[in-house]
């Protein structure tokens, strides 16, 4: 199996290879899961520590859950009320979690780069879990395994990436997972929401959604990333539903068996209408939450594998 990451700090090292295998093996995991089979306790002995500088529910369960799966021991640090809070750089950080000796490192922070910067003061394998508006790899692992599962293929689809596209890091994510897998990818928001530039990332910009769901294999819709915003990017979130949130009616113009998706939270009614989203025919959004468990899982497998083999300098 072809994976030769120390880190997992972002879509864009990976090759395409490397996503393949991280995939097949989630895959795998996702079936046992699935069907309540044993699970091979393959980080047993190992410490997991989760810091998340960002409050979460979908993406620190996961990977709680995920190593708690394969065996490791799992902590939860408690950043709201860490020496962060009191002054304590984040390189202050790094030396102490390298004085308790964990394995792997789960980390979301608000800022662009944290992840990389620890990542390159601590002697264990790191994975971002979302650090500012840079990346979300797990997330961009997990949707594209619910494509794959769903369409049979993760190439050459076309994939509607529709809404706040400029505050997400999800949307940065996939937009580089999709474009190594040979896809064709159309971004579709107001002008307030697409960032500068889009155009040159190898993908298609929309501001109307009919003619950017025209023929879409998958729709994913994005949230509102309110606390990220500064100023009014939208008139009205009634407004933004009317033009941009997604309905039974602008999905017609995707093809017949088009998939929707959702990383979550949603605001319904804002970026999706609810019956929509619960529409078992058309709605992936909750099979994304259980891929992400095993996702995660084969993201620490292979880390931790890697670690095992790699010469003791490599870390330090």
């Amino acid at each position: 199996m072809t994976f030769r990451q120390k880190h997992l700090l972002g879509i864009e090292p990976l090759h395409p290879e490397e996503i393949r295998s991280l995939l097949d093996l989630a895959d795998r995991y996702a079936d046992q899961n699935r069907s309540g089979g044993p699970v091979e306790p393959v980080l047993t002995g190992l410490t997991q520590v989760n810091m998340f500088f960002e409050s979460s529910t979908r993406t620190q369960a996961s990977f709680e859950l995920a190593g708690k799966r394969l065996g490791a021991t799992v902590m939860n640090m408690a950043m709201q009320a860490s020496s962060i809070k009191k002054g304590e750089t984040l390189i202050d950080t790094a030396l102490t979690l390298n004085a308790m000796h964990p394995d792997l490192l789960v980390v979301r922070h608000p800022h662009s780069g944290a992840v990389n910067l620890l990542a390159e003061k601590v002697n264990c394998a790191v994975l971002n879990a979302g650090d500012g508006r840079h990346e979300h790899p797990t997330q961009a692992l997990l949707d594209a395994l619910t494509i794959r599962r769903a369409k049979g293929r993760l190439h050459r689809l076309t994939v509607a990436i529709c809404g706040d596209i400029a505050h997400s890091r999800v949307a940065r994510s996939n937009i580089i997972l999709l474009g190594k897998m040979e896809n064709r990818i159309r971004l579709i928001g107001p002008p307030t929401l697409i960032p500068a530039g889009a155009a040159d990332w190898g993908v298609e910009v929309y501001g109307d959604m009919a003619e950017g769901l025209k023929d879409a294999d998958v729709v994913m819709m994005l949230r509102l990333q309110k606390e990220r915003m500064d100023g009014a990017f939208i008139p009205s979130e009634r407004e933004y539903f009317h033009r941009f949130g997604l309905d039974v009616e602008k999905l017609a113009h995707a093809k017949p068996d088009a998939i929707v998706m959702h990383p979550g939270p949603m605001n319904r009614g804002v970026e999706i209408d609810g019956t929509l989203a619960d529409d078992i025919n058309r709605s992936h959004i909750q099979e994304q939450v259980e891929m992400g468990v095993a996702v995660r899982m084969a993201a620490m497998e292979l880390l931790a594998r890697n670690r095992v083999a790699a010469p003791r300098e490599v870390w330090v």
